[in-house]
């Protein structure tokens, strides 16, 4: 037997940030140059542990390893969700990981479940637990396919209540702080030892025993060591780590015993960068030890039943010494970020959204009652809809709930008074609460799902709810005294991004002006959580005025709700636009206003159609301002691009003009004037970013404009640049991992990267060596076994490919190849 066991726990996780009607997450300015801060966590964070690196004694990589299948892990599951569709290869790679994991610890999966929305759990009542539950083990089995054994408390707040609903439903263990055991005894003895203040000894498991008779087992994990990890600069050196580890204290740490922390997952590369790699190190040098092994917690559950018992401490957590007042309360609880700052507006939030909840609850039960057998049964079941909204599952779900025949009116209702419910969780997620001021995008995001959940309410039952909700949420008061109230952030910030079928089809209309060709053309359009059938669609254009206009059929693929719709819009160019959108009601209306709006725009009566506009459609109008957020943005950027093509070309026209004498007045070591400076950086950066991302970067061209840059002085947007070149390293490697074969690009490929790394900025390379150690492992072997049977084009390719490896800092094979420089057979 071992005489210690290893556990690291991460728990890996981000607050839904999607827009509650639209369903996908608008781009956040604050976590730039990424577009959202799930994007940027990923970058930093998920997928670097999914890849981490392992470095030889140069420094470069030996081998790249995914860390969660060495450690025990569990993800949000709304983070998981994202995941899956935006960044599949880190979402492939988690699971992957559990199956590996499996194989390495005796059967047993490292991933544990999660209580679905992040809710805290003992501030819930019980049947937003029971859900929360339910759906955490339904998102597990779907992703991971199979059942949990663990299951991780949002911000491990716990009391027996969940703890006793998540043995009910087969979870045989849980994780919690040190400070969250009461009291402990061993099994048989009658004497309870009190060990609160951290007291517990974290090597062993305990049993916990429940009020329904029931129990589960609780891992108190190393505080002071887990604080370590997360909060000191242990990570920045995988063998200080080891050592950390391997010294750790506390406990008895007899033969059989446990040593493990629990800390953010974010830790291992997102707070301490790079700090993947040294867990990737110490996790290494852990499975060389005598008399070590990495476990995780079902495994060493197996092997060790507890033989301990715990009474818990009720309403505790890990990021709140006061229980979990930080969720409720102004309890001195906080990120630290301003000290002058208050969190007086904790309380009344919450007690706005209990208020909401509560209210919604009996019109929800009695509308529900009239559709289905088991109105709070069938929303615990709804999450069969949540992972999977195809038609033919929706179906099959209604048809299994419904105790009527649901026409489609009914099917309507019945998904929008279920998702009214799923937002009034979602409206729940702890980070609302976290941080240190009302105004942060987090609690701004409970606050969008509170305003969806009064939306749904409101069509539902054509009842107003929202000025008691605003009412109670104006004592709500932010730090920032001119940002006001919760009232004021929500009517300013949140209410306006209310959405609608109508808006939807605005939407439609005005991006449709600037796709390529004639439009979009009749037939079905995704936008976003909407499907938009075009009915009809025409399309005039003359003199740069474009006119389009028809007819459509918006419908929620969430809901189902539909609308039909016609609509004109009029471009006058650049940002110039107007148009409308309203209901259809009958044809011969709509082609007579077509009629009218077609002879006026071949009349070349711009402002008469304006005036059309303006009648027909009741003052509906819509611009640019009608666009969702991302879609604006690429719009924008479409109606600049001329004018910055337009730009180039005359400061273009300068600066070649001036070109000789900015090399002269730079070997002077003179200033450039600035009007020269201005023309020539701008086109010189402009030039080299469009040679990055030309679909087969040319060298030599790269290369004299690096050249142009240093004999004029001009300086080169670095950022831009770096990131330009890190992607057309990753587009060259993708193309040689698809035709290994092709000499010519290995060659191109090498050439640019050796060129990439002489540069005086910092590339991104990480994408790029990954792929580069895919062909590494694939490629590779057989190419250097041909190299070394005498065939000349693969002693060529393996010389390219090592080169290329030094160059990225990748550690490849050296072979006893000839030192002579051979060149590639013909044909």
């Amino acid at each position: 037997m071992p005489h210690r066991y290893f556990c690291i726990h991460g728990h890996f996780y981000q607050p839904p940030r999607e827009h509650p009607w639209l369903e996908e997450i608008a781009r956040q300015e604050s976590a730039h140059p990424y577009h959202d801060w799930n994007e940027r966590i990923k970058k930093e964070a998920y997928a670097p542990n999914a890849f981490s690196r392992i470095l030889n004694d140069d420094g470069l990589i030996a081998r790249i390893v995914n860390n969660y299948s060495s450690i025990s892990f569990n993800f949000g599951p709304t983070l998981l969700r994202w995941m899956e569709r935006h960044a599949p290869e880190t979402y492939e790679a988690i699971q992957e990981a559990d199956r590996r994991s499996q194989e390495r610890f005796g059967g047993h999966g490292s991933a544990m479940a999660q209580a679905f929305g992040h809710m805290i759990m003992p501030l819930a009542n019980q049947r937003d637990k029971e859900t929360q539950i339910l759906w955490g083990v339904a998102d597990f089995q779907k992703r991971f396919r199979r059942d949990p054994m663990g299951m991780w408390l949002p911000e491990t707040a716990v009391d027996l209540e969940s703890l006793d609903l998540m043995a009910r439903e087969g979870i045989q263990f849980t994780i919690l702080a040190p400070r969250q055991a009461g009291s402990t005894r061993e099994e048989g003895d009658q004497e309870w030892i009190d060990v609160s203040g951290e007291q517990v000894d974290p090597s062993h498991p305990y049993r916990v025993h429940l009020p329904s008779g029931r129990s589960i087992t609780v891992f108190f994990y190393d505080g002071g060591l887990s604080r370590a990890v997360a909060f000191d600069r242990l990570l920045s050196d995988g063998n200080a780590l080891f050592r950390r580890l391997l010294e750790a204290g506390g406990g008895s740490r007899g033969p059989g015993s446990l040593t493990h922390i629990a800390t953010d997952g974010e830790t291992y590369g997102h707070h301490h960068r790079h700090g993947e790699m040294a867990l990737s190190y110490a996790l290494e040098l852990l499975r060389k030890e005598p008399g070590v092994q990495l476990t995780n917690y079902a495994q060493y559950l197996e092997l060790h039943p507890p033989t301990r018992e715990a009474q818990i401490v009720e309403n505790s957590s890990w990021s709140c010494v006061h229980g979990v007042e930080r969720w409720r309360s102004d309890c001195g609880c906080s990120t630290g970020s301003n000290s002058e700052w208050k969190q007086s507006w904790r309380e009344p939030l919450r007690a706005a959204l209990d208020h909401l909840r509560d209210t919604i609850a009996p019109g929800y039960e009695e509308a529900m009652g009239e559709l289905v057998k088991d109105p709070w049964g069938a929303r615990d079941r709804y999450i069969q809809v949540i992972l999977n909204r195809e038609p033919d599952n929706v179906e099959r779900f209604l048809h299994a709930e419904a105790s009527i025949e649901l026409d489609s009116q009914a099917q309507v209702r019945l998904l929008k008074l279920l998702e009214m419910q799923r937002n009034a969780m979602l409206m729940y997620t702890s980070c609302g609460w976290f941080f240190d001021d009302l105004a942060r995008i987090e609690t701004l995001q409970v606050l969008r799902y509170a305003a969806r959940t009064i939306h749904l309410y409101e069509i539902l039952f054509e009842d107003d709810v929202e000025e008691e909700f605003l009412t109670r949420l104006a004592s709500a008061r932010s730090s920032v005294p001119a940002l006001g109230s919760g009232e004021d952030l929500y009517r300013e910030r949140v209410a306006p991004e209310r959405i609608g079928l109508a808006k939807v089809a605005a939407h439609f209309a005005v991006s449709s002006l600037f796709k390529d060709g004639d439009g979009p053309g009749n037939g079905l359009h995704r936008i976003y959580s909407y499907d938009v059938e075009v009915e009809d669609h025409r399309h005039l254009s003359a003199g740069g005025v474009r006119f389009d206009h028809g007819r459509l059929r918006v419908v929620s693929r969430i809901t189902r709700s539909a609308g039909r719709f016609s609509y004109a819009v009029l471009h006058m160019g650049d940002h110039h636009l107007v148009g409308g959108v309203r209901a259809f009601d009958e044809m011969a209306g709509y082609q007579d206003l077509t009629s009218q709006m077609v002879e006026q725009f071949e009349r070349g009566a711009t402002l008469e159609i304006v005036r059309l506009l303006d009648r027909a459609f009741d003052a509906s109008s819509y611009s640019l301002h009608s666009l969702f957020p991302d879609e604006q943005e690429r719009v924008v950027n479409r109606i600049l691009q001329t004018s910055l093509e337009d730009a180039e070309q005359i400061m273009g026209s300068l600066y070649e003009s001036r070109m000789p004498l900015m090399r002269f007045l730079a070997g002077l070591q003179m200033a450039q004037p600035r009007p020269f400076r201005a023309a020539g950086e701008f086109v010189l950066n402009t030039r080299l970013e469009r040679a990055f991302r030309a679909p087969e970067p040319d060298p030599v061209t790269l290369e004299s404009l690096f050249h142009e840059a240093r004999l004029t002085g001009l300086r080169v947007d670095r950022d831009m640049l770096g990131h330009a070149a890190g992607s057309a390293l990753e587009r060259l490697l993708k193309q040689m991992e698809e035709t290994p074969e092709d000499l010519d690009r290995t060659r191109v490929a090498r050439h640019v990267i050796e060129f990439v790394r002489s540069l005086p900025f910092s590339t991104d390379l990480w994408e790029a060596q990954n792929t580069f150690f895919r062909l590494l492992e694939a490629e590779f072997p057989r190419r250097a076994q041909d190299a070394a049977a005498g065939d000349g084009d693969a002693r060529w390719w393996v010389r390219e490919f090592q080169a290329a490896g030094e160059a990225l800092g990748v550690a490849v094979p050296t072979s006893e190849l000839d030192q002579s420089s051979p060149t590639p057979t013909d044909g």
